[in-house]
């Protein structure tokens, strides 16, 4: 039988090491690539083909493809077939649940990689998916009001600043199709999450993409 042919992305020497170790323990799988960034794993995906990609969430991203759901996300439309395990340290229910909702096999703690991992490759090997112990999942927010009165609280310029943030631009980029500086930009960004009562992008963006805020 053909070994499932794998690529680790973690921006941690220390953890690819330890993954890579995990993974070759199973005679069923063949780890053939590595990166360090997003950038990178797109580029082997891209000179080969794999069956499943085992990811960080949070890695360094200053690429195109940045990182967390916006990279997730970029793999499942351009890479559908391959199977998609995250390494994580959020246990942020609507960031859990975003992930499953966006099509990932898998989801695996970083503090539980040892007992997690064999389970999540017997998964992908049986062609399933692994459900890991995790919070009670639940909406962006308790209360539809209480989400529209928290939108309708955003100036115009922060909601467009949003919308544009959510649509896969940076600050950066946002400020020079704006004609404004960036730390401009950057401010009422934060603004607009304070008003959000989010204290993170990965929060933002699971919060605008659940509260179905853009579309």
């Amino acid at each position: 039988m053909e070994k499932l042919k794998v690529i680790i992305a973690d921006d941690h020497p220390i953890v690819l090491l330890g993954v890579r170790e995990l993974v070759e323990r199973d005679t069923r799988f063949a780890v053939v690539g590595e990166a360090v960034c997003s950038q990178g794993l797109v580029e082997l995906l891209e000179r080969q083909a794999v069956d499943v990609v085992i990811s960080d969430y949070n890695m360094p991203a200053d690429s195109p493809y940045g990182d967390g759901l916006k990279l997730i996300d970029y793999l499942k439309r351009h890479y559908p077939a391959v199977r998609i395990l995250v390494l994580t340290m959020i246990s942020n229910p609507l960031i859990l649940t975003r992930l499953h909702e966006l099509g990932v096999d898998g989801v695996i703690q970083k503090n539980q990689l040892h007992g997690e991992i064999e389970k999540a490759l017997n998964a992908i090997a049986r062609n399933s998916v692994y459900r890991a112990p995790e919070p009670p999942r639940q909406s962006v927010i308790p209360c539809t009001t209480a989400l529209d009165q928290r939108v309708e609280n955003l100036s115009p310029k922060e909601f467009e600043i949003l919308r544009l943030f959510v649509a896969g631009q940076s600050v950066s980029e946002i400020a020079r199709s704006q004609h404004r500086s960036t730390k401009t930009i950057s401010a009422q960004k934060v603004s607009a999450m304070r008003k959000l009562d989010v204290n993170s992008d990965q929060e933002l963006l699971a919060y605008c993409l659940a509260g179905n805020i853009f579309n």
